[in-house]
């Protein structure tokens, strides 16, 4: 699968950019962590039952983003940086998983 099939991109060694309005990201770090919903919107915890694979995912309008592939980063990763298409850029923290530290506005404007 090339860049251009897939809804984001990876930027440097702990960057994501949402590229596609269309399709929401379901990220997944490890299997502790909580998954990650990105829309146009912005990011927050996903609640729902993170699609089982690529198939399910496509009809929900979501692609599911392992970090820890190889593809992706290759390990999982403590801070992640994610570019929104709201012109925002977030700061994951998943060492402050319950906190109101663990997804917050990193840069208001990125562009």
């Amino acid at each position: 699968m090339n860049s251009y099939d897939k809804a984001f991109l990876v930027s440097g060694r702990n960057t994501l950019i949402h590229k596609n309005k269309k399709l929401d990201l379901i990220v997944v770090n490890d299997d502790n962590d909580p998954p990650l919903i990105i829309t146009r919107h912005g990011v927050k915890m996903f609640q729902d039952t993170v699609p089982t694979n690529k198939v399910e995912a496509k009809e929900r309008y979501m692609e599911i983003v392992d970090i820890s592939s190889t593809e992706v980063f290759g390990e999982t990763k403590t801070l992640l940086f994610v570019q929104a298409l709201n012109n925002k850029e977030y700061k994951i923290d998943y060492s402050k998983i319950g906190t109101d530290l663990f997804i917050r506005i990193h840069q208001d404007n990125y562009i």
